[in-house]
């Protein structure tokens, strides 16, 4: 067991990543909340779902940022390697094809930090997700 000394809750896996203290309660929280270099790939990736689901609500389930409307549209978040995009299995077959040079797993896609990020597919994606539960982009 690993334990952090900063909060000092204990873990199985030695670093975990976890909320020392309150978790956010707002995606900016949330972005606040993460290291400095993580910070500008959140809020770009941010930026873009919300000017294309203006209409979808923010919240944070899962510990993540999200998109919702009548159930969690996409959802994102920052590791260490790489920001993680949730948009769900489906979506990710839908676009298998436009994210060949990234990882993906079922519902997940990793955009590495070394890699600038795909603004306009990742708009894309989200107004799939969008239509998916009737939100018109």
């Amino acid at each position: 067991m690993w334990e952090c000394p900063k909060c000092e809750r204990s873990f199985k896996r030695t670093n975990q990543d976890h909320y020392c203290g309150p978790a956010p309660q707002t995606i900016e929280e949330y972005i606040a909340q993460q290291p400095e270099h993580a910070r500008p790939y959140l809020h770009q990736i941010n930026e873009t779902i919300q000017r294309t689901l203006p209409d979808a609500v923010q919240k944070i389930s899962w510990s993540m940022p999200t998109y919702w409307k009548k159930r969690n549209l996409i959802q994102f978040a920052a590791f260490q390697k790489h920001i993680g995009l949730y948009p769900g299995p489906e979506a990710v077959r839908v676009f298998a094809n436009q994210l060949t040079e990234y990882k993906t797993s079922k519902g997940a896609i990793q955009f590495p930090y070394e890699k600038p990020l795909p603004l306009a597919l990742i708009a894309e994606i989200a107004a799939w997700c969008g239509r998916s539960q009737g939100i018109s982009p």
